[in-house]
């Protein structure tokens, strides 16, 4: 079992590159909308009711995984560096999934801030994250975000051995996928 971790700020690619590296490693990809637009069809993402689902799907879907023989999982998520109940998120993630004897890598994705603005409308994005349909919205919330927290690490704040960063600005998904693979061994 593996467990990979892409995280980075909001449009940085996370969702795109893992969908490179699921065809790569047959590894399954959980992208963090996937819960998020599905509970939105309820409850915002922003209500204390839609947080609640949101986190109830995510903890049933990683137990499941963690205790199947799927080869193994890659999940999205947008890590502020800022907030100590972020850090419990993936302490707890970590530990679930090591609990079962995974192998587990992060893998931090950056890319400049005008960059990620253009990728926040690309066809791809808002193909597969119904939320993200309205721009205006989109874009006001991509912006409050990128102001409120602190969406990349400082060098040598994670703690984990598996970690890889790479700044994919200019990087096609298919060239940071190979470069995870690599790194790894996936």
């Amino acid at each position: 079992m593996k467990l990979v971790i892409l995280f980075g700020p909001q449009a940085v690619g996370k969702m795109t590159v893992g969908q490179e590296l699921a065809k790569r490693t047959g590894l399954k990809l959980f992208h963090n909308h996937m819960t998020i637009d599905l509970v939105s069809n309820f409850f915002d993402y922003s209500s204390r009711e839609g947080r609640r689902l949101v986190a109830l799907f995510r903890q049933e879907i990683f137990h499941a995984v963690a205790s199947s023989d799927l080869p193994g999982l890659i999940f999205t998520y947008v890590w502020a560096f800022d907030q100590e109940e972020d850090w419990a998120y993936i302490h707890d993630l970590y530990q679930s999934f090591a609990a079962h004897g995974a192998e587990i890598y992060f893998v931090e994705l950056e890319a400049d801030y005008e960059v990620r603005a253009e990728r926040n409308k690309t066809p791809n994005r808002l193909a597969n994250k119904p939320s993200k349909r309205d721009l205006a919205r989109s874009e006001a919330i991509f912006h409050a975000v990128e102001k409120k927290y602190r969406l990349n690490s400082k060098e040598g704040e994670v703690p984990y051995e598996n970690y890889l960063r790479i700044d994919n600005t200019e990087l096609s998904p298919e060239t940071v996928a190979a470069m995870i693979t690599e790194k790894f061994g996936l």
